[in-house]
């Protein structure tokens, strides 16, 4: 059976894929190659991933990162779309549900977004209310960089309050939006923000996600 993360795995590939290794990505300074080392390096370095989030361990991540960009284009998509290696933790299913389908969600999105006359994707709503989720359980870590008090509400009033604070701004827009707008993508969303216009201006500006 297939699931979230295993349908956005094979959508990133196949997006990788079509725009080639010099394409534009919204990853600031990353080109698609760069992006799809990145995926792959999660997946089968630990050792070096671990780098993303412990200082100590940058300089490590950006040597192994350099050597999978170094790799065949080619070589990288197909490892992305054939998934993690044998004894991966990514390979238990729930644990490749919780871990990736956010991640492999916001870069296609990156790779989709960062080409012209780009359209939002029109989501079922199983997939839509498990992005929302995500939203409810880690808006407030995502949101904890923002230099004001932020909202995040559904077209249908569900709210999060993502970081406390004044003034307020009110983000309105569909789950796979918001979710982007607080990964750090807020240009590249299809979104309503409600506040002051100093306070908006500085949200936009914001550095976003984890």
């Amino acid at each position: 059976m297939s699931t979230h993360a295993k349908r956005e795995r094979l959508l990133l590939a196949d997006l990788l894929e079509a725009a080639g290794p010099d394409a534009p990505t919204l990853c600031e300074g990353w080109l698609t190659r760069d992006l799809a080392a990145h995926v792959v390096l999660r997946e089968r370095r630990p050792d070096a991933a671990g780098g993303m989030m412990v200082p100590a361990l940058r300089n490590r991540l950006e040597r192994v990162q350099s050597e999978y960009v170094s790799k065949p284009y080619e070589e990288l998509v197909q490892l992305i779309r054939t998934g993690p290696p044998k004894m991966s933790p990514y390979g238990i299913k729930q644990l490749d549900e919780l871990a990736n389908t956010v991640e492999f969600y916001v870069h296609a999105e990156d790779v989709r977004r960062a080409q012209l006359a780009w359209t939002p994707r029109e989501l079922d709503r199983v997939f839509a209310d498990t992005l929302w989720s995500r939203v409810e359980k880690g808006g407030r870590l995502l949101g904890r960089k923002s230099p004001v008090g932020l909202v995040l509400r559904r077209p249908d009033g569900r709210t999060v309050v993502a970081h406390r604070g004044t003034p307020v701004v009110t983000v309105t827009g569909e789950p796979g939006e918001l979710v982007l707008f607080v990964f750090g993508r807020q240009d590249a969303t299809d979104v309503q923000l409600e506040g002051e216009k100093d306070a908006v201006a500085r949200l936009r500006g914001a550095k976003l996600g984890m």
